[in-house]
C-alpha cells in the first residue's frame, strides 16, 4: 500500500461480552456511516446542479441564440476543462483518505497543496483553449453568431476556472475526513449569492449570457473563500492543517501516476454523453432527436446523484480502512455499498418506468417529444441500474489498484 500498515486491529472487534460481533451488526453500523456521508454529498450535488439549471433558465429568456451559445459553451468547457480537473482531483480521494486512515494527518495538507499546484498549472492551457472557442466553432459548422455567444460565455468562465481547481482540492481534503457539513454550507451560500447576482448581471447590467458566466466565476471564488475559511479556523481541521512548504512541489510525478488514470476514467464517461448529443444532430430529424436525447441525459444526470453520493461515501470509507491497514473493513464497506446501491437502483428504475408517461411532459409540451421520451424510458431504466453499479465500482477499483501497488 501507499502508506504503512498499522495491522488489522479493527478486524473482528469484540463486543462488551468479549465475543466477536456478528457480521450483520457490523454491516448495519457501516450502513449508518455510509448514509451519514452519502446524504450530504447528494445534497451538495443537487445544489450545484440547481445553480446550473437556474443559469440555463435565465439565459433561456434572452433568446434562442444566447441559449444555444451558452449550451454549446457549457458542453465544450465541460469536455475540455471541468471534467479534466475533476478527474485529476479525484486522486486525492485515494491518497488523502489513506493518510487519514493511517493517522498521518500532516500528509493531507501536503497532498492537497500538491494537487492545487498541479490543477492550477493544468488550468492555464485549458484557459488558452477556451479563448479560441469563437474561432474553432465555425470550423465545425456552427453559425458565427452562436459561436460568438459561446465564446463570450466561455471567456467569462475563465476567472472561475482557477477557483474551481482550488475548490475541488478543498472539497476532497474535507471529504476524506468525513467533514461534509462545510461543503453543504458552502453550496448553500454559493447558491444564495448566485441567484440575485446572476439576475442582476444578466438583466440589469445587460451582460446577457456573459453575465451568467461571470456569476458562475464569482460564485466559484465564494465557494473557495468559504471552504478556505473553514479549513483555516475550524477546530475540526486542527490536526490536518499545515503550512505550505517546498515539499509540496516534490512527488508530483507519483501524484500524476494516480491522477491521470483517474482523469481518463472521468473524462471518457463525460465525453461519451457529449458525443451522443453531437451524433444526434446528424440523424434524420435532428431537432427531435437532440431534444429527446437532451431530456434523457438530463434525467440520467439528475438520478445519478444518488449513486454518486453512495459511491463517494464508499470511496472515503474504503480509503480510510486501507490506510488503517484494515482490508477486511474495506471489504465490508464494498459489500454494504453494493447492497445499498442495488436496492436503490431497483427502486429508482421501477419508479422511473412507472412514471414514463409523465417524464416528457415535465420538459416539453410537444406531443411528439413526449411520446418519444415515453418510448425511451425503458432504456433509461436499464441505464440507471448500470450507472449505479459503475458509480460505486469505479471508485473502489481505483483504491484496489492503489492498495495493490
Amino acid at each position: 500500500p501507499l502508506l504503512p500498515s498499522r495491522g488489522n486491529e479493527h478486524k473482528g472487534v469484540p463486543d462488551e461480552a468479549g465475543d466477536k460481533r456478528p457480521w450483520w451488526r457490523e454491516a448495519a453500523e457501516e450502513s449508518g456511516r455510509l448514509a451519514a456521508l452519502a446524504a450530504p454529498m447528494i445534497a451538495v450535488a443537487l445544489l450545484q446542479l440547481l445553480m446550473q439549471l437556474i443559469s440555463t433558465v435565465m439565459v433561456g429568456h434572452l433568446g434562442e441564440v444566447a441559449l444555444a451559445g451558452a449550451a454549446i459553451a457549457n458542453s465544450l468547457t465541460n469536455v475540455s476543462g471541468f471534467s479534466v480537473l475533476i478527474g485529476l482531483a479525484c486522486a486525492l480521494e485515494t491518497i488523502c483518505g489513506q493518510a487519514y486512515g493511517a493517522e498521518q494527518y500532516h500528509k493531507l495538507s501536503l497532498y492537497t497543496y500538491r494537487s492545487i499546484i498541479v490543477l492550477l498549472i493544468v488550468s492555464v492551457p485549458i484557459a488558452i483553449v477556451w479563448v479560441f472557442i469563437p474561432e474553432v466553432l465555425p470550423l465545425i459548422g456552427q453559425q458565427p453568431e452562436i459561436a460568438n455567444e459561446a465564446g463570450k460565455y466561455a471567456l467569462w468562465l475563465i476567472p472561475g476556472l482557477f477557483a474551481f481547481s482550488v475548490a475541488q482540492c478543498f472539497s476532497k481534503f474535507l471529504q476524506c475526513q468525513s467533514l461534509i457539513f462545510p461543503m453543504v454550507l458552502s453550496s448553500m451560500i454559493t447558491l444564495a449569492v448566485f441567484i440575485p447576482l446572476c439576475w442582476f448581471l444578466v438583466y440589469k447590467v445587460g451582460m446577457g449570457n456573459a453575465g451568467a458566466a461571470l456569476s458562475v466565476s464569482i460564485c466559484d471564488w465564494v465557494e473557495v473563500i468559504v471552504l478556505g475559511l473553514y479549513i483555516k479556523f475550524s477546530p475540526s481541521c486542527e490536526k490536518t492543517r499545515a503550512p505550505l512548504t517546498w515539499e509540496a512541489f516534490k512527488g508530483i510525478g507519483s501524484f500524476m501516476s494516480l491522477a491521470v488514470p483517474s482523469a481518463l476514467m472521468i473524462c471518457l464517461e463525460w465525453w461519451s454523453y457529449e458525443l451522443l448529443v453531437l451524433l444526434s444532430g446528424i440523424l434524420p430529424n435532428p431537432a427531435l432527436e437532440t431534444s429527446v436525447l437532451s431530456i434523457c441525459i438530463s434525467t440520467v444526470v439528475l438520478l445519478y446523484n444518488l449513486p454518486y453520493g453512495i459511491g463517494t461515501a464508499a470511496s472515503v470509507r474504503v480509503s480510510n480502512e486501507l490506510g488503517a491497514g484494515n482490508p477486511e473493513g474495506a471489504r465490508l464497506v464494498v459489500g454494504v455499498a453494493l447492497s445499498i446501491v442495488v436496492c436503490s437502483a431497483v427502486l429508482v428504475s421501477t419508479t422511473l418506468l412507472a412514471l414514463r408517461h409523465f417524464i416528457g411532459i415535465a420538459f416539453s409540451n410537444e406531443e411528439e417529444v413526449v411520446d418519444y421520451v415515453t418510448r425511451m424510458v425503458p432504456v433509461l431504466s436499464i441505464s440507471v441500474i448500470t450507472d449505479s453499479f459503475q458509480g460505486v465500482l469505479s471508485g473502489i477499483h481505483v483504491f484496489r489498484i492503489t492498495y495493490c501497488q
